[in-house]
């Protein structure tokens, strides 16, 4: 495994994401039902045992109740992984959600990508710069996701982070809410990575690459030599696994980064 620097933390190229943990599909109702069933306390455990026997350190996880019991129980159980948090809207504030990072030995938190679209859309970006000040306060590296490229260009003027969250598509409108709303139709154009890449050359931090396979949509080969293309020597992937129907998803993905990564030579 591949591995880089942000901050004062070393972490893994290749980051486990944990949407599916959570019920986060982008494939409908339907669907993030099945991930919540498939995915107990004790599955999740089992998946991040996994990751870290192929050389994943990290885990990029929300702020929430499941994941706070479960890093908490694998941590106890002999488990080793870092956990960068996320803030979730639907628990509460940033502030409340740095808070349950900090206490679950959180490594990083950054802003919810949903929240700082919302933030884009109604011209509040600025509201941000105090999540970052508590995230700072609280001793944790910090950062910011989002779904538009402007929020970025945006940060790079007005604050001062230890990471981005780059998702390469904005598949639904955050106008009315900060929160994922399943019931509604996601897109996921090309056109979106491309703006999305664009920018990240340019940017100052380590990015994290997100939702690069658009949530399955992509094959895995095309995603991770999409991503491997346009990653710089710092930058790394988060990739979120439902496990269910291919036991073997996670070790065939990851071998397959790493010998992309390894072709194009980014390390």
């Amino acid at each position: 495994m591949d591995y880089i620097e942000i901050g004062n933390v070393r972490l893994s190229r290749f980051i486990i994401g944990s949407n599916p943990f959570s019920g986060f599909s982008h494939q409908g109702v339907k669907m993030d039902e099945q991930m919540k069933r498939y995915y107990s306390c004790e599955k999740i455990k089992e998946t991040l045992a996994d990751a870290e026997k192929l050389g994943i350190d990290t885990l990029i996880a929300r702020t929430d109740s499941l994941i706070l019991r479960v890093v908490k129980e694998y941590r106890e159980e002999g488990g080793k992984i870092a956990w960068f948090g996320q803030t979730c809207p639907e628990i509460g504030s940033t502030e409340i959600c740095v808070q349950r990072a900090s206490k679950g030995g959180a490594k990083a938190c950054h802003i919810h990508g949903g929240v700082m679209d919302h933030l884009l859309v109604h011209n509040r970006l600025d509201e941000a710069k105090d999540g970052v000040k508590i995230i700072r306060e609280e001793g944790m590296l910090a950062g910011i996701a989002g779904h538009h490229p402007e929020v970025f260009k945006w940060a790079e003027e007005n604050v001062d982070v230890d990471y981005y969250m780059c998702s390469y598509y904005n598949p639904i409108p955050r106008e009315y809410t900060a929160e994922h709303v399943s019931e509604l139709e996601e897109y996921y154009g090309d056109e979106d990575r491309e703006v999305m890449v664009e920018v990240i050359e340019g940017l100052s931090k380590p990015v994290i690459h997100y939702k690069i396979l658009a949530a399955g949509r992509n094959k895995p080969a095309d995603a991770f030599g999409y991503a491997a293309k346009h990653m710089r020597e710092n930058d790394a992937v988060c990739v979120g696994f439902y496990t269910e129907e291919f036991p073997g998803m996670l070790e065939e993905d990851v071998k397959l980064f790493e010998k992309i990564i390894q072709d194009r030579s980014i390390s």
